[in-house]
């Protein structure tokens, strides 16, 4: 019984083994199998064929990302770059800035330098340190004072023309009324001394930044663009110092003087450097206290 079943058993398991020998065999001749024309072995073109589009997946995968961490690191280098360059130019602004600031304050006080030549005046150059913030007072404060030889009512001017006179002194300040407040005066002229009729006073106007000349006769000839000089006759300016251009007229009559706009030749809403003339006025001689023709030795 035993020798039959173990005969029972080989005959049912015969064709799974020939089955397996089979394949083995196949196997055996796929891997020793070669190509004619290249001499390579099947099995392993089998393989590369196999395995090739799983290999291109990862490669370009692994370019991706080797290219995706390559411009991560360019991008934060190049903002590196881009933040060192806008600091070298912002350097290089203040550094240009200054320098045409230097450059126009050169300027500056070389004009102021100049003047004693045309005024033949000594003076005190000084600089605007601060200004009056209220709308009802034009006013500016100067860092020279009395220890610099400034009196009061000195008048202060630019290259381009008066600014005002010194209200208020210490030691080592200055107050300066410029000319465009309504409580200055002054005694001027439009064109040239001794050429002209057309004599007035000058004085603040009430606009922003403009100077108004009034008592000029509606007789004297009077056109926008003329010029407006000091008279001296006001015992604080010197004569002849510029005061400005005139922009606008209001033509009078016989009887009626002109109403004058100037718009002044320093430049007012932007002092830096000034320069105080150290200008005494001449002494005007003492009035007769006695009536004419009585006899002094009656009295």
């Amino acid at each position: 019984m035993a020798a039959t079943r173990t005969q029972r058993e080989i005959r049912q398991r015969a064709p799974v083994w020939l089955v397996v020998l089979l394949l083995t065999n196949l196997g055996i001749m796929a891997v020793g199998a070669r190509d004619e024309a290249s001499k390579q072995r099947m099995f392993r073109v089998w393989i590369q064929a196999i395995a090739s589009p799983v290999q291109n997946i990862f490669a370009k995968a692994g370019g991706a990302g080797s290219g995706l961490i390559s411009q991560i690191v360019n991008f934060r280098k190049t903002a590196v770059e881009n933040e060192e360059l806008k600091l070298k130019l912002a350097r290089t602004e203040v550094a240009l800035q200054n320098a045409r600031q230097s450059t126009a304050e050169n300027e500056r006080l070389q004009s102021l330098l100049s003047l004693k030549e045309q005024t033949g005046y000594d003076q005190v150059a000084a600089r605007v340190i601060a200004r009056d913030p209220s709308v009802w007072f034009n006013t500016v404060t100067i860092d020279r004072g009395s220890s610099a030889g400034v009196a009061l009512n000195m008048p202060v001017v630019t290259a381009g023309g008066i600014v005002g006179r010194v209200i208020a002194l210490s030691p080592w300040t200055a107050q300066v009324m410029m000319i465009t407040d309504e409580k200055a005066a002054a005694g001027a002229i439009v064109g040239q001394l001794g050429g002209s009729g057309a004599l007035g006073s000058i004085g603040g106007s009430g606009e922003s930044g403009l100077i108004e000349m009034r008592y000029v006769s509606g007789l004297q000839r009077v056109e926008v663009g003329d010029y407006i000089l000091t008279t001296g006759q006001d015992n604080i300016y010197p004569p002849g110092l510029r005061v400005g251009e005139v922009v606008q007229v209001k033509h009078g009559t016989a009887t009626q003087s002109h109403k004058i706009f100037i718009r002044p030749g320093a430049k007012l809403d932007q002092l830096e450097e000034v320069a105080v003339l150290l200008y005494h006025p001449p002494q005007r001689p003492a009035p007769e206290q006695t009536l004419p023709n009585v006899d002094k030795k009656k009295q």
